[in-house]
């Protein structure tokens, strides 16, 4: 059974799993903290200094017929670079990058040609 594990553990390690389960799962549970965050801090603030007080996930600008929603843009990516570098600090944080082992790289030998004489 100890085989088996150890079998396991390795495989966990050295396929990198630990590092994208922690991702996953703190990716997962800050959504709804970041989320918040941002709707109800970053973006009024933001939204005072490019004219768009109200709300800067609804903000839009009218070209013809189409709306283009900018905000709604601008909503997004910063949803995403705040929840990227919580992701990135709790990782070096934790030292969570330090459980995956590193694979060590293959050594490549090269023949010699025989010379004809």
């Amino acid at each position: 059974m100890g085989k088996h594990l150890k079998g396991f553990s390795d495989f966990i390690r050295e396929q990198g799993v630990v590092g994208l389960a922690v991702g996953f799962i703190l990716g997962g549970s800050v959504s709804k903290v970041v989320s918040s965050l941002v709707n109800d801090i970053i973006n009024p603030l933001l939204g005072i200094f490019l004219g768009a007080t109200s709300d800067l996930q609804s903000a839009y600008v009218q070209v013809g017929t189409a709306k283009v929603m900018w905000g709604s843009f601008a909503n997004v990516t910063i949803d995403f670079v705040v929840i990227a570098l919580v992701v990135y600090v709790a990782v070096k944080l934790a030292q969570i990058d330090k459980l995956d082992k590193k694979k060590e790289p293959v050594p490549v030998t090269v023949k010699a040609k025989a010379k004809k004489k």
